[in-house]
C-alpha cells in the first residue's frame, strides 16, 4: 500500500531537516576545491530561509545539534530577524537557546553576530534584550573594548546601550583626547605613541600598529610571542612552518583537527623527523577529545581519502585531508579493533600527501574484506576512478551479502556541494553526514540513523529536543 498523505509529509519533513542539519555541520560560506564561494553562500542562504519558513521549532533546535559556529550564527541573526512569527508556545525555548548558542559562540564569532544585527537593522526587543545579556555576561568589558572595538561599538550605538565606567568614552569620545583610569585602554592609547606600549596588548591589535611603527615583522612575533593565545598561534601555523618552529606551538593543548592541519603544513622532511613527537601529540589531543564522553565502538575500519581534492581550497587549505588525519586518530582511539584504509596510503600517516584520483571503491572492498563491524568513509564524495564505483559496489553488498546489515556503513563529507545543498553521496546505500572538524564525529555517529532514513520524524524531533535539554541544562549550570 502507498504512503498516507500525513506519512509523506513526515518523510518529507524529516528529510528536509537531515539534508539542512548535514549542511550546517559542514558549509562555511566558503570557497571548496570544486565549488566557488559564491556558490556555497547562495546554497545556504536558501537552506536557511526554506528551513525557518517551513520548519520553525526545528530550525531553532538545530542551535543544539553540534553545527558548526558559521551556520551557529546565521540561525541566531535569522530568529532574531523574524521573532514576531514565533509561535507564543516556543517563545521562552527560542530566547533561551538563542542567548546560551551566543555565549558559547568564540567572541570574534558573537561580536560578528552582534554587528550583523546592525548592519541588517535588527533592533526589536529581543534582539537588544540579547545583545546586552551577552555584553552583561562578559568578564572582562575593557578587553573587549580594545580588541573588538568597532564590532563592540556597533553594538552599543545600535542596542542604545550604557557601558560601565570609561567604555562609552573609549568608544564614542575621542580616546586620543584623554588619559584613562582602566590600565588596558590607557595602554592602548599609548601604544598609538610609544612602541613599547603596543607589546602589551592583544596580538590582533598590537599587529596594526607594528606596521604603523614600521617594526619588522619578525621583531613583531618574537616579542608578541608571549601573549599569544593558542588559536592565534595556531592561525599563524604558516609562518611558523616556513620558518621551522619560529612561533612555538603548545601541541598538548591544540583542538585535535587544528592540529592536524597545522603539522599538515609543515614540510615533509620535518613531519618525517619530528614523526614521534607529532603521532604523540595526535594521540593526545584524540583522547582529549574524547574526554567530552563517547560510545565505545567495536571492530571499525576508516576509508580515508587524500586524493588531490583533498588538498581543499585557498580558503579551506588541506581541510579535507585535515579531518581524514584527524579522523584517523580519533577512531583509533575510539575503537576497540582499527584499521585505516588510504586512497593512497602513505608510508605514515603523518606523511600523507593530497594526491590522484579518487578510487574509494578499492580500500572499500578491502575494509569490507577485513570484517569491519563499521566502516567510516572520509571524502568529500567525488568518487571518480571508476565514476560511482562505491554506489555500485555498495549496492551489491547491502542487497546481496549483507541485507540484514551486519555491517554499518557511513559516509563522513566535510565538504559542502553547492549544487546539491548537501555534501555529496556516494549513493543511496551509505548515509552520509557532513562535518567540519573530526570532532563532530561522535556527534554525527549519533545523527546517523536520521541520515540514513530509518529514523521516523518523531524521533528526530525527540533527539533534537534532547539536546535542547542539555544544552539549557548546561547554560544554567555556567550561570550558577
Amino acid at each position: 500500500m502507498g504512503q498516507s498523505a500525513v506519512e509523506r509529509a513526515e518523510q518529507v519533513a524529516r528529510e528536509d531537516v537531515v539534508m539542512f542539519v548535514n549542511a550546517c555541520f559542514s558549509c562555511t560560506g566558503q570557497r571548496e576545491f570544486y565549488n566557488d564561494a559564491r556558490g556555497q553562500s547562495v546554497s545556504i542562504e536558501f537552506l536557511h530561509a526554506y528551513i525557518l519558513g517551513n520548519y520553525r521549532r526545528l530550525y531553532a533546535r538545530t542551535l543544539a545539534a553540534g553545527i558548526n559556529h558559521f551556520n551557529q550564527g546565521q540561525i541566531i541573526l535569522n530568529l532574531l530577524a523574524t521573532g514576531k512569527q514565533t509561535p507564543a508556545e516556543d517563545r521562552r525555548e527560542e530566547g533561551a537557546l538563542i542567548a546560551a548558542s551566543l555565549r558559547a559562540l568564540p567572541p570574534q564569532r558573537a561580536f560578528r553576530v552582534l554587528e550583523v544585527l546592525r548592519e541588517r537593522r535588527i533592533n526589536n526587543r529581543r534582539a537588544r534584550a540579547i545583545a546586552r545579556e551577552y555584553l552583561e555576561g562578559r568578564e572582562d568589558p575593557s578587553f573587549d573594548a580594545v580588541k573588538y572595538r568597532s564590532k563592540l561599538r556597533a553594538t552599543v550605538a545600535h542596542g542604545h546601550l550604557k557601558l560601565a565606567g570609561e567604555l562609552n568614552a573609549f568608544l564614542f569620545h575621542g580616546w586620543r583626547k584623554r588619559v584613562f583610569k582602566t590600565p588596558l585602554l590607557e595602554t592602548f592609547r599609548r601604544a598609538h605613541y610609544e612602541q613599547a606600549a603596543l607589546f602589551e596588548l592583544p596580538f590582533t591589535i598590537a599587529e596594526g600598529l607594528a606596521v604603523k611603527h614600521g617594526i619588522a615583522r619578525d621583531v613583531f612575533l618574537e616579542r608578541i610571542e608571549p601573549r599569544l593565545t593558542a588559536g592565534e598561534r595556531l592561525r599563524l601555523q604558516g609562518a611558523a612552518a616556513r620558518q621551522e618552529g619560529a612561533i612555538a606551538i603548545d601541541l598538548g593543548k591544540a583542538p585535535l583537527t587544528k592540529l592536524a592541519l597545522y603539522l599538515l603544513a609543515m614540510k615533509p622532511e620535518t613531519r618525517r623527523e619530528r614523526q614521534a613527537e607529532l603521532h604523540a601529540a595526535l594521540e593526545r589531543a584524540a583522547l582529549r577529545t574524547l574526554r567530552r564522553g563517547t560510545v565505545p565502538l567495536g571492530r571499525v575500519a576508516a576509508v580515508l581519502d587524500n586524493s588531490y581534492s583533498a588538498s581543499g581550497s585557498t580558503e579551506k587549505r588541506r581541510r579535507p585531508l585535515g579531518v581524514a588525519l584527524a579522523a584517523h586518530y580519533l577512531l583509533s582511539s575510539m575503537a576497540r579493533e582499527y584499521r585505516a584504509f588510504w586512497i593512497s596510503p602513505p608510508e605514515a600517516p603523518l606523511l600523507v600527501e593530497a594526491r590522484g584520483q579518487t578510487n574509494l571503491a578499492t580500500p572499500l572492498l578491502d575494509a569490507l574484506d577485513w570484517g569491519a563491524e563499521l566502516v567510516v568513509i572520509v571524502s568529500d564524495g567525488y568518487d571518480n576512478d571508476p565514476p560511482h564505483a562505491v554506489a555500485e559496489l555498495t549496492r551489491v553488498f547491502r542487497t546481496k551479502l549483507d541485507p540484514s546489515r551486519r555491517t554499518t556503513l557511513l559516509h563522513v563529507n566535510p565538504v559542502f556541494a553547492s549544487d546539491l545543498y548537501a555534501p555529496r553521496a556516494l549513493g543511496a546505500h551509505v548515509p552520509t553526514v557532513g562535518v567540519r572538524d573530526a570532532e563532530d564525529l561522535p556527534t554525527v555517529l549519533g545523527f546517523a540513523r536520521f541520515a540514513e532514513g530509518a529514523a521516523p520524524l518523531s524521533e528526530l524531533e525527540d533527539y533534537l529536543a534532547a539536546r535542547v535539554r542539555r544544552l539549557l541544562e548546561r547554560a544554567s549550570e555556567e550561570d550558577a
